[in-house]
């Protein structure tokens, strides 16, 4: 997609001398394994206990708004495959500020993750093994995934498909289980019913607001999808990869988070939920699957260091292409003799283990600490991925080239209008939450932040 008119010269984008080697399953499963996290095992109740069976709006309109920017985003990548994905779309739309700024408010987002998804799953398996501290589990988690992101691309990408599978084999069991539990066919069970949707209050107990308070509670949810069109440079067929999987990313993770909700809320009283207590621990044991809580611990464990998995990878190639660009220290252009970018790899990963201190100093206060800086950067990032994309296909269409894209935006330019202005809706909901606010400021002075040290960057010197 060329340029919109005058802007600032960008630089040429080379990802060819990344290593290559990932097939569609691989790219599938990265992406899957990105959106799949502590959010759908444990997070649900939190919004179910907030929005009460209306908690399926709430999914539903996070569900659609991330189908239409991924869309959006597919249309950029299918006809410019690059690791740095948005970020380079940012810059050919809006110029190197914004290029700038995207790349490196996604680089410290995912950093923050990874640290906040090492102390989440230490925190599970210090509850196994109380005797172990929960800072010796952060070391051991880090230190483990950063030699498997060393690795040779395609073996990185064989460890994340099984390491991946085994909580997407979850999900498809809890949505088949769950499934004979509503009809009454499992033993032991009855037809359930609409009871459950329709009593305790109705659907809407807490009426539009709670609809609208638990949107803010999963918008976040399907975070990490993104992360297939980074992936998608490193494979060996980039454009027909981003097509295909964008395509089946959406539908199966539409599928697993508003199917499993669907059955959470017919299955038991939304008033039984808790923030303290995964809803699939809950139905697992009312349908008598034996030590459910044991299994779903195992489950998100396995979960959580999947995600950081996935999210230290797409880090590391987010800072090597800003470093192609000129936009990040030119030692994260270091190649391994596999392509992997080392030193990229190892400044993403370095937070993480400041995260082993910290869980050292107290371990109490690290994860809500680490979940209140990473704020709404994600929601950030999107909205320059619907302002990319607006102002990129326009210029296509001015060129008469926008027929020739692999994958075109449906509904253009009204759809991604819609998007965008949902994405302004949900800021405005931040701003009127106590809580939400506190992310929106943080995410708010980190976004200023890049934004002036880039606009410092390229000051005229005299």
């Amino acid at each position: 997609m060329p340029a919109p008119g005058p802007a600032e010269p960008v630089t040429a984008i080379e990802t060819k001398s990344l290593g290559t080697g990932f097939r569609r399953r691989h790219v599938t499963m990265l992406a899957i394994s990105g959106a799949i996290g502590a959010g759908l095992f444990v997070g649900t109740g939190a919004g179910i206990k907030t929005a009460g069976p209306g908690i399926l709006l709430s999914y539903v309109v996070a569900g659609l708004l991330m189908v239409l920017v991924m869309r959006m985003l597919g249309e950029m990548a299918a006809a410019e495959p690059s690791s740095g994905s948005f970020s380079v779309y940012a810059e050919k739309a809006l110029g190197r500020w914004a290029g700038f700024t995207v790349g490196w408010l996604y680089w410290s987002l995912l950093v923050v993750v990874v640290a906040a998804e090492a102390t989440a799953a230490a925190g599970i398996a210090n509850g196994l093994l109380p005797e172990v501290p929960q800072w010796t589990w952060v070391l051991l988690f880090m230190a483990v995934l950063t030699v498997v992101n060393l690795f040779a691309v395609r073996s990185f990408g064989e460890f994340e498909f099984w390491f991946g599978a085994i909580k997407v084999t979850a999900v498809v069991a809890f949505l088949v289980l769950g499934t004979l539990a509503v009809f009454g066919i499992l033993p032991g069970t009855t037809p359930v019913g609409l009871s459950n949707l329709t009593g305790h209050g109705g659907f809407l107990p807490n009426g539009l607001q709670g609809v609208l308070t638990g949107l803010l509670a999963v918008a976040f949810s399907f975070g990490g999808m993104e992360l297939v069109t980074i992936a998608a440079a490193e494979s060996d067929d980039p454009a027909g990869s981003i097509r295909r999987t964008t395509r089946t990313v959406i539908v199966r993770l539409l599928l697993f988070y508003i199917g499993s909700v669907a059955l959470m809320v017919l299955l038991l009283p939304w008033e039984s939920a808790s923030a303290n207590t995964s809803p699939f621990v809950t139905i697992l044991e009312k349908i008598g699957v034996p030590s459910a809580a044991l299994l779903m611990s195992f489950v998100v464990l396995t979960s959580l260091l999947s995600a950081l998995n996935a999210n230290l990878y797409g880090a590391s190639r987010m800072v090597f292409s800003l470093a192609e660009r000129g936009e990040a220290p030119r030692a994260m252009l270091k190649l391994s003799g596999a392509g992997v970018p080392r030193t990229a790899v190892l400044a993403s990963v370095a937070f993480g283990f400041v995260a082993v201190l910290l869980n050292f100093l107290a371990p109490e206060h690290v994860l809500p600490f680490l979940l209140n800086a990473i704020g709404a950067n994600i929601l950030l990032v999107w909205i320059f991925v619907a302002v990319s994309q607006l102002r990129l296909r326009k210029a296509a269409e001015r060129d008469g080239t926008a027929a020739d894209l692999p994958v075109r935006m449906w509904g253009f330019p009204w759809l991604s209008w819609v998007a965008l202005l949902a994405m302004a809706g949900v800021l405005v909901l931040m701003w009127t939450d106590a809580d939400a606010r506190t992310q929106l400021f943080t995410s708010g002075a980190v976004a200023v932040l890049i934004v002036a040290i880039s606009l410092l960057r390229r000051r005229p010197r005299r």
